[in-house]
């Protein structure tokens, strides 16, 4: 998009959601618009994805990013992550969470595999595999073949 500094990029990204939702949208942001953010994600973070440019340097990890989202996962930057949870506190059911469970819930929510978690973390996968299901507890997440728990814990964590 060209570099008007305004919020076309943005738009066009929530019309392909809203008018094509099995397309996926990787959103390249010079900055965080938060609203945009919650509303792109909107009902579900499948095929989604909301990266800072300038954090992009990383080919290699742009690239799996890009990868991750095109397969129907997600992937968002840290920071976008950040600001939407700087802007209410978490409650409820998230307090319950520990702050290695928080670590990788916030992970999950970049749209980390356990297996990028378990390195980010310097942990064995099984111990990522074990706060996941922790977290899906504590959240109430159970297991259905209608719903993706690891998108409803994501969600219920943006939302909070």
């Amino acid at each position: 998009m060209p570099q008007t500094h305004t919020d076309e990029g943005l738009q066009a990204a929530l019309i392909i959601r809203r008018e094509l939702p099995n397309t996926a949208v990787l959103v390249l942001s010079s900055y965080v618009q938060e609203d945009y953010a919650v509303e792109l994600l909107g009902e579900s973070a499948v095929g989604v994805g909301y990266l800072l440019k300038d954090r992009v340097a990383d080919v290699e990890r742009f690239i799996d990013s890009i990868r991750r989202v095109a397969s129907g996962g997600s992937a968002l930057d840290p920071e976008v992550v950040s600001q939407m949870l700087g802007r209410r506190r978490a409650a409820g059911l998230l307090d319950e969470l520990t702050p290695r469970e928080r670590e990788v819930l916030v992970l999950m929510a970049e749209g980390r595999s356990n297996h990028a978690i378990a390195a980010e973390l310097v942990i064995t996968h099984r111990a990522v595999e074990k706060h996941v299901t922790s977290i899906f507890g504590k959240l109430n997440l159970s297991s259905t073949a209608d719903d993706h728990r690891r998108v409803l814990a994501v969600r219920a964590f943006l939302n909070a």
